[in-house]
């Protein structure tokens, strides 16, 4: 167990999938897994391991936020020995080719400033994703037809942002889409070594203003999960 993971050692498996919403990983477990264990519940936030085509997985709630994720990404990596952590989660599109309910496989996360920072001061690191779950999320995702986009997404640090022109650069510059989390996963598991991606569904548009309902969000984030599963294991 850890401050904020009461799983017992061994309850947690090597590959975790990491919805920031609690509930989203009760729903991705139920959904995706089968003889599907609560593992921690710690501050509510959920976690479950299961097996998957005969593989075990966990799907573990991070919160909202990269300070937030960070604390369960180190808890995973440190003490539970976890190689590797996708997650899984909504993003705002920023592009006009980038559609509500369409998929986006983070190559790259920029950002101004990380819980990580500190550690590099002048220097600007950039955050990639792990080029074989890369390789194999794009073909799972080709084989099920999914549109899906492959670039860079910026993972920004407050949520009601009023930097419009901060946008206007990251629409300029072919950013796919913002999140809050995948910059500081990219750094962490760089730091381990360990595999890390982001899987993110596109649940409104920064441009259009269109928006998915609350209860359309889960059921159509079904192929994002499965890409991710996909990717997990074709390496």
């Amino acid at each position: 167990m850890t401050i904020h993971i009461g799983a017992e050692q061994g309850a947690i498996a090597e590959t975790v999938l990491l919805p920031g919403d609690p509930y989203r990983a009760k729903w991705a477990a139920e959904t995706f897994l089968s003889d599907v264990q609560l593992v921690n519940q710690v501050r509510g936030m959920l976690g479950f391991t299961g097996t998957w085509n005969g593989h075990r997985v966990t799907i573990q709630g991070s919160g909202m936020g990269m300070p937030s994720l960070s604390i369960y990404v180190n808890e995973l990596i440190r003490d539970y020995d976890a190689k590797t952590l996708i997650r899984i989660g909504s993003c705002g599109g920023m592009q006009d080719h980038v559609a509500v309910r369409d998929v986006i496989v983070a190559m790259t996360a920029s950002t101004v400033t990380t819980p990580s920072r500190g550690i590099f001061k002048e220097f600007n690191f950039a955050p990639c994703a792990d080029w074989s779950l890369l390789r194999a999320a794009v073909t799972a995702a080709e084989e099920r037809g999914t549109k899906t986009h492959v670039g860079g997404i910026y993972s920004s640090d407050v949520f009601y942002d009023e930097r419009p022109d901060l946008n206007e650069q990251m629409v300029r510059h072919g950013i796919l889409g913002v999140e809050m989390e995948a910059a500081e996963l990219y750094t962490l598991a760089a730091r381990y070594g360990r595999r890390a991606l982001a899987v993110l569904t596109v649940s409104d548009h920064l441009i259009t203003g269109e928006a998915l309902p609350s209860d359309q969000r889960e059921t159509s984030f079904g192929d994002m999960v499965e890409i991710a599963l996909t990717a997990a294991f074709n390496t």
